[in-house]
């Protein structure tokens, strides 16, 4: 979706992620149930691809990296802004 939309991302899809799936420093994490779950639970967030990112920090008990001050004010997830 980024890809064909406005924004400054260039290359296929399947490029990009391709060589993210390559490259060491990035671990692409299936959703799972316990993610589907949680995110279905954070209501308090209106955009579903964000629950589905914050719970997927939140199961992982990973730090998120967001500018996005909803989830930030949110306090589901701890966060790097």
């Amino acid at each position: 979706m980024l890809a064909q939309s406005a924004r400054k991302i260039t290359g296929r899809a399947d490029q990009i992620f391709s060589a993210l799936e390559t490259n060491p420093m990035f671990e692409i994490l299936p959703i799972t149930i316990r993610i589907a779950l949680d995110a279905g639970a954070l209501m308090m967030l209106r955009d579903s691809a964000d629950r589905t990112i914050v719970a997927t920090a939140r199961v992982h008990g990973l730090r998120l990296l967001t500018s996005d001050q909803r989830i930030i004010d949110s306090k589901l997830v701890s966060v790097i802004d």
